[in-house]
């Protein structure tokens, strides 16, 4: 079998309305992951070797790893999209949550309490993320786009530790202030957030080889490489 061909540099707007191989299966993925750490890991505090800590950390940061590649791969216009698809998608389990945990329950049955612990402070903690998220990834996005045409292209390591220190500063900023203030101490509040950022700051150092190899199959699966030449940076849009 022949070599594939390189990427070919282009322009972002000459992508716009075009379909790439794997775009939606990355769309996906990022959905899935924002949803169920939002939902299932972001309530929970764990301590693992005396560091404390948010659970959904774990998973959490590769909603901005996926971030990056998209970004990278597919240029800030469909970023953007799947941005605020994920933000549709959390909001919809929080209403999902919401109905089934005010639902009466069943006579008889008796895991009410234990739904109502685990997910009665849903609205809360995702109304806490959907904001801290769609500020904090379209940073991300903007910061790694801006990057991107900066060093023409080189250097992918500085562009995706350099949008996440930016990216998830602004998220964990937002988050852990509006979700946990007054639940838990503010000492907690301060150290559960300085040290979230620190960890989702390493997860990016340390993933750093998986986004290459991740964004080299894509790039030569797909062709192209895009570069946000005259794209209209707005978040307030979904067209691409």
């Amino acid at each position: 079998m022949g070599e594939e061909a390189a990427p070919v540099r282009i322009n972002a707007g000459q992508v716009a309305g075009g379909h790439f191989r794997y775009y939606d299966y990355v769309m996906a993925a990022f959905c899935v992951i924002l949803v169920l750490s939002n939902v299932v890991g972001a309530a929970k505090v764990a301590t693992l070797g005396g560091l404390t800590f948010g659970a959904g950390i774990l998973f959490f940061p590769l909603s901005y790893v996926i971030g990056d590649v998209l970004t990278e791969i597919y240029g800030y216009a469909r970023a953007r999209r799947v941005i605020w698809a994920g933000f549709a998608a959390t909001f919809f389990a929080a209403v999902m949550c919401w109905v089934i945990v005010a639902m009466p329950p069943a006579p008889g049955w008796e895991g009410q309490e234990v739904y109502e612990a685990a997910f009665g402070q849903v609205w809360r903690i995702v109304g806490a993320s959907m904001i801290a998220f769609w500020a904090g990834e379209f940073v991300n996005s903007y910061v790694l786009a801006r990057m991107k045409l900066w060093t023409g292209g080189k250097h992918l390591w500085s562009r995706t530790i350099g949008s996440t220190v930016f990216g998830q500063g602004i998220d964990s900023l937002i988050f852990y202030p509006l979700a946990f203030l007054g639940v838990w101490t503010t000492e907690q509040v301060l150290i559960v957030m300085v040290t979230n950022w620190g960890l989702k700051v390493l997860w990016e150092v340390v993933l750093t080889p998986v986004t290459y190899a991740v964004v080299g199959f894509l790039k030569k699966r797909e062709g192209v490489d895009v570069f946000d030449e005259g794209t209209d940076f707005t978040p307030f849009r979904t067209r691409v």
